[in-house]
């Protein structure tokens, strides 16, 4: 008995740190302009795409590319010099943190403990093979997290942006 439910917990284990694969492909000009792959792992609620750049290069136009946009740029954190700050090794990770309250303000009215979860993040990281991989909150999540009804156009909206900000620093 003990082997079953030790075996049935790996394996519920195991499938909820699968993702979903897709290559893509488009000619917008904010999107990629070679295949990249891209997965979303609806457990975690994230949206994740591969970066061609070092974590370091992809967070700077990454930042460069929101500003351009008219957002604001809260904060850049390094979590892998601050874990150096400390002693401990960690693989290069940046979250940067960004918004407008022109589109952050209509989600808070449409449910205020959104507010928890915004202004949005974006975490680019390296893995252990060295791909660099860029994540956000995928809007449809916390749309059901925080139980956001009659608000499908903000929603929209920011998953646009999101997405359009997120491409255009993975592209080459």
């Amino acid at each position: 008995m003990i082997k079953i439910v030790s075996i049935t917990a790996l394996a519920l284990a195991i499938s909820s740190c699968a993702s979903v694969g897709t290559t893509l492909n488009s000619s917008d000009d904010n999107a990629l302009t070679a295949n990249t792959t891209s997965s979303m792992n609806t457990n975690k609620g994230l949206v994740t795409l591969q970066s061609p750049h070092s974590v370091n290069d992809t967070a700077d136009k990454l930042a460069s590319i929101i500003e351009s946009k008219g957002m604001k740029v809260f904060a850049r954190v390094d979590h892998q010099k601050n874990a150096q700050g400390v002693s401990l090794a960690l693989r290069p990770t940046q979250v940067i943190m960004f918004g407008n309250p022109k589109a952050g303000t209509p989600l808070m009215q449409c449910e205020q403990s959104v507010a928890i979860d915004l202004p949005q993040k974006i975490l680019i990281s390296e893995d252990a093979d060295k791909k660099v991989w860029l994540s956000y909150n995928d809007p449809e999540y916390l749309k059901t997290r925080h139980n956001i009804k009659g608000c499908d156009t903000v929603i929209n909206n920011i998953s646009k942006a999101l997405d359009g900000v997120s491409r255009a620093a993975v592209a080459k």
